[in-house]
């Protein structure tokens, strides 16, 4: 049951950060982040926990965290796809977005949940920070616009 809640909370997790950017419009919304994230928790228990069998079998060696490195270079790829080249760059905050998702999903997968959260959080802050300084500072520029047209 502990497995089922790693890979649950992970899909929380990352459901809330896909479902602010969801709001936003964004490319990448709150299905892409939700899979991300359960996808890395489940590939993180997977490497933990699924090769019971092989691990007593003599000249063996296991090793978890090559797994979790093929999760870092599996987004990679899914962020460089979300990263368009036109004549300025779009998308590297939805590949950061998807990238830190399955970071969190990792971190869940690996049982660690009050770092999960708290990575959560912060993400969040950041993405709405960026979000209501963006707006404050284009509502000033109107503001200053309309006060020169006026002059």
């Amino acid at each position: 049951m502990d497995l089922v809640l790693r890979i649950f909370i992970a899909g929380v997790l990352g459901g809330l950060i896909g479902l602010e950017r969801e709001y936003r419009g964004k490319a990448a919304g709150f299905r892409t982040h939700f899979l991300v994230a359960l996808g890395s928790a489940l590939f993180m228990v997977l490497s933990m926990y699924g090769f019971e069998e092989v691990r007593t079998l003599p000249n063996m060696s296991v090793d978890p965290s090559r797994v979790a490195s093929q999760i870092v270079s599996g987004i990679g790829f899914i962020g460089a796809g979300a990263i368009i080249f036109q004549k300025k760059i779009h998308g590297l905050t939805t590949a950061a977005g998807v990238w830190v998702t399955a970071a969190v999903g990792m971190t869940c997968g690996s049982s660690l949940y009050l770092l999960a959260v708290s990575t959560t959080v912060i993400v969040l802050i950041c993405l709405e920070a960026e979000w209501f300084l963006l707006r404050n500072t284009k509502r000033k520029k109107e503001d200053e616009d309309s006060l020169e047209e006026g002059e």
